[in-house]
Protein backbone atom coordinates (compact mmCIF):
# COMPACT_ATOMS: atom_id res chain seq x y z
CA UNK A 1 0.00 0.00 0.00
CA UNK A 2 1.62 3.59 -0.79
CA UNK A 3 2.99 5.72 2.01
CA UNK A 4 1.59 9.47 2.66
CA UNK A 5 3.48 11.21 0.62
CA UNK A 6 6.37 9.06 0.19
CA UNK A 7 6.92 9.15 4.05
CA UNK A 8 7.27 5.00 4.80
CA UNK A 9 6.07 5.95 8.57
CA UNK A 10 2.62 6.04 7.45
CA UNK A 11 0.30 3.05 5.36
CA UNK A 12 -2.92 4.22 3.73
CA UNK A 13 -5.48 1.28 4.01
CA UNK A 14 -7.70 1.50 0.81
CA UNK A 15 -10.70 -0.80 0.59
CA UNK A 16 -11.97 0.62 -2.39
CA UNK A 17 -8.89 0.78 -4.43
CA UNK A 18 -9.52 -0.35 -7.98
CA UNK A 19 -8.57 -3.53 -9.19
CA UNK A 20 -8.53 -5.50 -5.79
CA UNK A 21 -10.48 -8.35 -5.16
CA UNK A 22 -14.16 -8.33 -2.99
CA UNK A 23 -11.48 -10.39 -0.41
CA UNK A 24 -9.02 -8.34 -0.48
CA UNK A 25 -11.01 -4.98 0.32
CA UNK A 26 -13.26 -6.63 3.10
CA UNK A 27 -10.03 -7.86 4.51
CA UNK A 28 -8.61 -4.05 4.16
CA UNK A 29 -12.28 -2.63 6.08
CA UNK A 30 -11.26 -5.37 9.06
CA UNK A 31 -7.45 -4.06 9.24
CA UNK A 32 -8.82 -0.48 9.13
CA UNK A 33 -10.39 -1.04 12.93
CA UNK A 34 -6.70 -0.98 14.24
CA UNK A 35 -5.81 2.58 12.21
CA UNK A 36 -4.26 4.94 14.08
CA UNK A 37 -6.38 7.48 12.32
CA UNK A 38 -9.38 6.41 10.53
CA UNK A 39 -10.96 9.23 8.40
CA UNK A 40 -14.80 9.12 7.13
CA UNK A 41 -17.81 10.67 6.23
CA UNK A 42 -21.22 10.47 7.96
CA UNK A 43 -24.82 9.90 6.69
CA UNK A 44 -26.21 12.72 8.87
CA UNK A 45 -25.32 15.21 12.02
CA UNK A 46 -28.21 16.56 13.82
CA UNK A 47 -28.04 20.16 15.44
CA UNK A 48 -27.11 18.49 18.91
CA UNK A 49 -24.06 16.70 17.24
CA UNK A 50 -25.30 13.26 16.86
CA UNK A 51 -23.80 11.53 14.01
CA UNK A 52 -26.17 9.19 12.13
CA UNK A 53 -25.13 6.39 10.03
CA UNK A 54 -26.85 3.61 8.17
CA UNK A 55 -23.88 0.79 6.85
CA UNK A 56 -24.24 -2.36 4.71
CA UNK A 57 -21.77 -4.02 6.10
CA UNK A 58 -20.79 -2.08 9.15
CA UNK A 59 -17.46 -1.17 8.84
CA UNK A 60 -17.60 2.71 9.28
CA UNK A 61 -19.95 2.79 11.73
CA UNK A 62 -17.77 -0.06 13.87
CA UNK A 63 -14.86 1.96 13.16
CA UNK A 64 -16.26 5.68 14.16
CA UNK A 65 -17.53 3.92 17.42
CA UNK A 66 -14.43 1.61 18.59
CA UNK A 67 -11.38 0.35 17.27
CA UNK A 68 -9.22 3.42 15.17
CA UNK A 69 -6.80 5.58 18.02
CA UNK A 70 -8.39 8.82 16.32
CA UNK A 71 -11.18 9.30 14.12
CA UNK A 72 -12.17 12.39 11.89
CA UNK A 73 -15.53 12.14 10.08
CA UNK A 74 -16.17 14.74 7.46
CA UNK A 75 -19.57 16.22 6.60
CA UNK A 76 -20.75 18.84 3.56
CA UNK A 77 -23.64 21.18 4.92
CA UNK A 78 -26.32 19.22 3.17
CA UNK A 79 -25.80 16.21 6.05
CA UNK A 80 -27.25 18.96 9.16
CA UNK A 81 -30.62 18.27 10.13
CA UNK A 82 -32.49 18.90 12.95
CA UNK A 83 -32.97 16.06 15.28
CA UNK A 84 -33.04 12.15 14.78
CA UNK A 85 -36.07 12.13 13.02
CA UNK A 86 -34.75 14.20 10.47
CA UNK A 87 -31.48 12.39 10.38
CA UNK A 88 -33.28 8.70 9.94
CA UNK A 89 -35.96 10.50 6.61
CA UNK A 90 -32.63 12.00 4.88
CA UNK A 91 -30.19 8.77 5.47
CA UNK A 92 -33.44 6.73 4.23
CA UNK A 93 -34.91 8.89 1.54
CA UNK A 94 -31.56 10.72 -0.04
CA UNK A 95 -28.15 8.83 0.82
CA UNK A 96 -28.94 5.17 1.12
CA UNK A 97 -31.04 5.09 -2.37
CA UNK A 98 -28.36 7.03 -4.26
CA UNK A 99 -25.45 5.26 -2.74
CA UNK A 100 -27.37 1.72 -3.93
CA UNK A 101 -27.50 3.02 -7.42
CA UNK A 102 -23.89 4.25 -6.95
CA UNK A 103 -22.84 1.00 -6.28
CA UNK A 104 -25.32 -0.85 -8.95
CA UNK A 105 -27.18 -2.57 -5.87
CA UNK A 106 -30.65 -4.62 -7.12
CA UNK A 107 -32.56 -3.08 -5.14
CA UNK A 108 -36.26 -1.18 -5.22
CA UNK A 109 -34.53 2.16 -3.30
CA UNK A 110 -32.11 1.88 -6.46
CA UNK A 111 -34.93 2.09 -9.21
CA UNK A 112 -37.88 4.05 -7.10
CA UNK A 113 -35.33 6.80 -5.11
CA UNK A 114 -37.21 5.87 -1.88
CA UNK A 115 -36.56 3.15 1.05
CA UNK A 116 -39.39 1.08 1.04
CA UNK A 117 -37.32 -1.48 3.51
CA UNK A 118 -36.91 -4.19 1.60
CA UNK A 119 -35.29 -7.40 2.06
CA UNK A 120 -33.16 -7.95 -1.45
CA UNK A 121 -30.18 -9.59 -0.86
CA UNK A 122 -28.14 -6.88 -2.20
CA UNK A 123 -29.42 -4.59 0.42
CA UNK A 124 -26.92 -1.87 1.92
CA UNK A 125 -29.12 -0.96 4.84
CA UNK A 126 -28.23 -3.29 7.47
CA UNK A 127 -26.40 -1.50 10.27
CA UNK A 128 -27.52 1.52 11.82
CA UNK A 129 -25.59 3.63 14.58
CA UNK A 130 -25.95 6.86 16.16
CA UNK A 131 -22.84 8.80 18.14
CA UNK A 132 -24.03 11.38 20.68
CA UNK A 133 -20.29 11.01 22.24
CA UNK A 134 -16.65 10.70 22.21
CA UNK A 135 -15.37 7.92 23.85
CA UNK A 136 -12.83 8.55 25.22
CA UNK A 137 -12.94 12.15 25.10
CA UNK A 138 -11.86 14.27 22.18
CA UNK A 139 -11.15 10.54 19.95
CA UNK A 140 -13.59 11.56 17.35
CA UNK A 141 -12.90 15.02 15.47
CA UNK A 142 -16.41 16.14 13.29
CA UNK A 143 -15.34 18.86 10.57
CA UNK A 144 -18.38 20.32 8.72
CA UNK A 145 -17.56 21.95 5.20
CA UNK A 146 -19.95 24.87 3.96
CA UNK A 147 -20.23 23.18 0.76
CA UNK A 148 -22.51 20.87 -0.09
CA UNK A 149 -20.50 17.16 0.23
CA UNK A 150 -21.25 13.51 -0.59
CA UNK A 151 -24.84 12.02 -0.56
Amino acid sequence: MPALLGDSRFTIINPYEPGISPEESFERRRQSLLADLFIAGSNAVTEDGKLVNLDGTGNRIGSINFGPRNVVVIVGRNKLVADLEAAMYRVKNSAAPINAMRLDKKTPCATTSFCQDCSSPDRICNFWSITEKSFPKQRIKVIIINEDLGF
